[in-house]
């Protein structure tokens, strides 16, 4: 058994709680009160949960506590407090959408990553924040509220996956379900200082299918990159409700061994040839990387070769956005936030050839990715080109139109399904500074393993309590 180093409930991982369930030392309905109790005194001050129903979640620690008392745990995940998006459907939950819109009724069926949580025995605590329907990369709605960073809360947690990111952050729970369409993963982890992975598309089944269908991955944000992967143990799973559901992973996620760097081919790519990075973030990313190729990795600086595929992404995103809008009466859309009725109105008037010549330009920057990954393992990038700005705000500068400007890292790679995650590689002025990690399809296990060593080369700092 691996020594336990922490011994404040709040401090602890999956992996230490798991083993501590096993041992009888502590017991699920333990450490879900402890949550619970955290979750009511900082969520008013960060705004990382929408939605917490006590009644439900101690009933399913007390479950899980039956189990354990038993020796029959239902997986290594059986009894850790975790949250799903407010996106993603929970049998017995509302989910709300971050919107003025939805129905506030309790759901009647578990979407097929809330299920196979369930079936895994995780304890779920609630809903975590998103803004209205996912569409930015802030998280913000006229529904709940602003969610916060918790290592400045003036500032932005980013988005949309921003409640998960803080509750990962602060510990309010332990296994976080994220989504990302455009970095909504990504992009609140390296905000918040914690990892988060976007995996290969179709590892984890989406029903019913996000609106920007498949642009969208699921994923998890949690503190260590193991206790990400017990998460996808569990849900990464074929389920027949998801027509897109078509890769398995041969080998098991969690539990693998360090593997050796030496002769593993990197390519960094600071700007990926076109855009503006803080020099303190550039010079944190440079570190890191420099740190990998100490260890034997052979590093190219070198970018992909692609040009910025922002109005490729937009046509893309925006129809999305119409989809949605367009199912919407004219009283519901004027209840919507501004900038999402704005982005639907125009995805509305894209003509059905422009978005057929942008689906066919999407077609060429995976093959020319699949091209690139003949010479490389991996691509590493900064995941942000700055730390956190403002909360409340979509976008960094009033130069600034769309939230995408201040996310170019993000969302090509959204466009090539590949994985891609963010692992903290320091701080800037107090502030989180995430690496970003991609590999080819399928091959995220290469871009996991490359972000275990960054955990073990710059360990992170977390917090216990927001700081204002």
């Amino acid at each position: 058994m691996n020594e336990i180093k922490n011994t404040n409930i709040a401090d602890m991982t999956a992996v230490e709680l798991g083993q501590l369930f096993k041992t009888k030392q502590l017991s699920p309905v333990e450490v879900a009160e402890s949550c619970l109790a955290r979750i009511e005194k900082q969520n008013p001050i960060v705004n990382a949960y929408s939605f917490v129903d006590r009644d439900f979640t101690l009933e399913a620690a007390k479950k899980s506590e039956q189990r354990w008392q038993k020796g029959t745990p239902l997986s290594q995940i059986d009894g850790i407090p975790s949250s799903i998006k407010d996106l993603t459907m929970v049998e017995g939950l509302p989910m709300r959408s971050g919107s003025l819109t939805s129905d506030q009724g309790l759901v009647k069926v578990d979407a097929p990553f809330s299920a196979r949580m369930r079936e895994s025995g995780a304890v779920i605590l609630g809903k975590t924040t998103t803004p209205e329907f996912g569409w930015k990369g802030v998280t913000d709605n006229r529904l709940t509220g602003i969610t916060r960073n918790p290592w400045n809360t003036d500032l932005t947690s980013g988005g949309s996956s921003g409640g998960a990111a803080v509750a990962a952050a602060l510990n309010l729970g332990i296994l976080h379900q994220a989504s990302d369409a455009g970095g909504s993963i990504r992009i609140p982890a390296s905000f918040c200082g914690v990892f988060g992975i976007k995996p290969t598309f179709g590892y984890i089944p989406q029903w019913p299918a996000s609106a920007m269908t498949t642009l969208s991955h699921i994923g998890p944000i949690t503190r260590t990159v193991e206790d990400s992967m017990l998460m996808m143990d569990a849900v990464a799973k074929l389920d027949k409700r998801d027509w897109y559901s078509t890769r398995t992973l041969s080998e098991s996620w969690s539990g693998n061994d360090l593997q050796p760097l030496k002769g593993l081919r990197i390519a960094y790519s600071p700007t990926l040839g076109y855009v503006d990075v803080n020099p303190g973030v550039k010079r944190l990313t440079d570190d890191a990387v420099k740190r990998l190729e100490a260890l034997g990795a052979d590093v190219d600086m070198v970018d992909p070769g692609f040009t910025d595929p922002m109005d490729m992404f937009s046509t893309l995103w925006f129809a999305g956005a119409a989809k949605v809008i367009s199912t919407l009466s004219p009283e519901d859309k004027a209840l919507l936030d501004p900038g999402f009725l704005e982005i639907g109105m125009a995805g509305s008037e894209i003509d059905i050839v422009e978005y057929m010549k942008a689906a066919d330009r999407r077609a060429e920057l995976g093959q020319q990715m699949q091209a690139f990954h003949t010479k490389y393992d991996a691509l590493i990038t900064p995941s942000l080109p700055n730390t956190a700005f403002k909360a409340g705000q979509n976008t960094e500068s009033d130069k600034q139109k769309h939230w995408m400007e201040w996310t170019p890292f993000s969302y090509p790679f959204n466009l090539t399904q590949q994985p891609a995650l963010s692992i903290p590689c320091g701080q800037l002025d107090g502030l989180p500074v995430g690496l970003q990690i991609i590999a080819e399809r399928g091959n995220d296990l290469v871009a996991i393993n490359i972000a275990k060593h960054i955990e073990q080369l710059l360990p992170s700092d977390f917090l216990s309590v927001p700081r204002g």
